[in-house]
């Protein structure tokens, strides 16, 4: 039984080499924004998903960019027997998650004030190298 127990720790200890993670916190752009550009490349290969941010208008694609290029960078560092060419990465998940709100006040006619909120965000994405 001692055996069974030492083979499946192997399994789940390559199976987590496999990945690597890498997240964004207190990004100053709105989380709808973000999530806009994050399902474009959801479950994308990592150089496709690369060019589609390089090649988006959006300023939520340069700090997710930015961030996928740190989750390459950590698995490169996982696994640094294995080359990224040989490898098929994909962005396995992304999560665009509600950070911190700023409230502030903003003059509104007859006197009034209206709260004005500006919401920030946190990225976390999964990277998963699979053959």
């Amino acid at each position: 039984m001692g055996a069974r127990k030492k083979l499946r720790a192997e399994k789940l200890k390559e199976a987590k080499g496999q990945t690597a993670i890498a997240s964004l916190i207190g990004s100053s752009i709105a989380p709808r924004k973000m999530r806009l550009v994050a399902d474009l490349i959801r479950g994308v290969e990592v150089n496709k998903a690369l060019n589609i941010l390089q090649h988006n208008a959006k300023d939520a694609s340069t700090s997710l960019e930015k961030l996928l290029r740190s989750a390459i960078a950590n698995w490169e560092a996982k696994n640094e027997g294995k080359s990224i060419e040989e490898e098929t990465l994909v962005v396995k998940t992304i999560e665009v998650g509600g950070g911190a709100m700023l409230k502030r006040i903003q003059a509104a006619p007859q006197g009034r004030a209206h709260r004005v909120r500006k919401r920030s965000n946190h990225v976390t994405i999964v990277v998963d190298g699979a053959k």
